[in-house]
């Protein structure tokens, strides 16, 4: 399969991630003929290699917050990044932040840096599917992307924004998502910002 061939197939059927398993799957070819096929292109410019075993078209890159749901799962945009999404912070935020209840972890792809936050398994909640970009990425709810940015800040890991507008924020969401950290300090936290 040529690379024309190849851009015009992925970009009917909307693919802007893909793995060579999936690249398999959709074209119909072994897996040696999409391995090399990723890499072929990939050289060539044609492809971006996010990372072992996952691309995406070089002309049309996926947006930061479907990279970062699938550079590291199970994962959800949260902390900073979530908060200026839903502009509960003024400042744009430049590193997307995920909550993740693998270990903590970085990773540069396409120029930009996403960051991994460990979570506790039970507080691994208070995402939501959103269709973005014509796909769907996983995103923290604006209570709990406010509670996982407190989180941190009552583990003196960040300081907290001073500029943070809560106000419109659903409390029993926010103080219901805080106890599942299991933090005194969290909540303390939370009842402050009231």
């Amino acid at each position: 399969m040529n690379w024309i061939n190849l851009e015009r197939t992925l970009k009917a059927r909307g693919v802007k991630l893909f793995s060579p398993l999936e690249l398999r799957r959709l074209l119909g070819v072994s897996p040696v003929a999409a391995t090399f096929l990723v890499h072929r292109y990939a050289r060539q410019g044609g492809l971006i290699k996010l990372r072992k075993g996952l691309y995406c078209l070089a002309d049309q890159p996926p947006s930061d917050l479907a990279m970062a749901n699938r550079l590291y799962a199970p994962s959800y945009v949260s902390f900073e990044y979530a908060l200026a999404y839903h502009r509960l912070i003024p400042e744009a935020a430049y590193t997307v932040t995920s909550a993740t209840p693998r270990p903590t972890y970085t990773i540069a792809a396409a120029g930009k840096r996403f960051e991994y936050h460990r979570i506790k398994r039970p507080a691994y909640t208070g995402y939501e599917p959103v269709t973005l970009d014509g796909g769907t990425v996983l995103l923290a709810t604006p209570e709990k992307a406010l509670v996982d940015y407190l989180y941190f800040v009552s583990l003196n890991k960040t300081i907290l924004n001073d500029r943070l507008r809560a106000g419109k924020l659903v409390r029993g969401k926010v103080a219901a998502y805080a106890t599942l950290f299991g933090r005194p300090s969290l909540l303390r936290l939370v009842h402050r910002l009231r």
